[in-house]
């Protein structure tokens, strides 16, 4: 990957490239998630959501607050809560944007969902107050199940959920079988439409090739703990986004 498509990737702003540049990112980067542009005779990008490599090193834990407890369970940083609050505001807008007047019902996908949701629906009342613009908002929660470990099973359990419509919020989309089963679900209920919001969508050979309508981060295909999202209950409290070492997955197994 050259160093120019590199900035492309890990940055957000609408940034002028070389046919070469644009041949080599449409190889990596599927249409969908991009808009091309024109300005003259120069081709613009712009991604839909912020990439983060395979290769990113992340953050050293020690320029982060972290709980004691878990200081010998993490290997880096790879998305500070400042950075999740940031995103999840630009996220709060662009949906608040795309629903028009529709009335939102916003469900939750839990557990590791619910500190995703209270922030993005924060950012979303937060717009009804302070703009010309509202939209009806009411919430419901739902629970999945699908993990053993750090592996994702074949099985998807689904806890409440009596009353279900548009908006689904998540924590991460990994394989898309969860969400899909989901889907499916809704779907009996015939609502109006489904968006589904993700804070991450992991690059995985595992995937079914569902992509979320609005996605917070791409991440590498490792195992990501913290806020709210854990590993076997654990780590919930971890206000950042972590690489779980090898040790902890040993340590906590069930």
């Amino acid at each position: 990957m050259t160093s120019e498509l590199r900035d492309v990737i890990n940055h957000w702003v609408f940034t002028p490239l070389s046919d070469d540049i644009i041949s080599e990112f449409t190889q990596l980067v599927r249409p969908s998630r991009l808009w091309s542009l024109k300005s003259g005779s120069a081709p613009y990008l712009c991604l839909t959501h912020k990439q983060i490599p395979d290769d990113e090193k992340g953050y050293k834990l020690d320029l982060f607050c972290v709980p004691k407890h878990y200081e010998e369970d993490l290997d880096q940083v790879i998305i500070p809560h400042g950075l999740i609050m940031d995103r999840t505001e630009r996220l709060a807008r662009d949906i608040v944007r795309d629903m028009g007047g529709h009335h939102i019902v916003a469900l939750c996908v839990l557990k590791g969902g619910y500190t995703f949701f209270a922030d993005l629906l924060d950012y979303i009342k937060a717009l009804n107050q302070n703009s010309d613009k509202s939209v009806p908002l009411t919430v419901d929660f739902i629970r999945l199940k699908s993990y053993c470990n750090d592996q994702s099973t074949n099985i998807v359990k689904v806890i409440g959920g009596d009353e279900l419509s548009t908006l689904t919020g998540k924590d991460i989309v990994e394989t898309g079988r969860t969400m899909e089963t989901l889907l499916s679900l809704l779907s009996e209920c015939n609502p109006k439409m489904v968006k589904v919001v993700s804070l991450l969508v992991k690059r995985t050979p595992r995937s079914s090739g569902y992509r979320p309508d609005y996605i917070g981060f791409e991440v590498p295909d490792l195992f990501l703990v913290g806020y709210a999202l854990d590993y076997n209950e654990y780590f919930r409290d971890l206000s950042h986004i972590c690489i779980l070492n090898e040790n902890a997955k040993e340590k906590y197994k069930v």
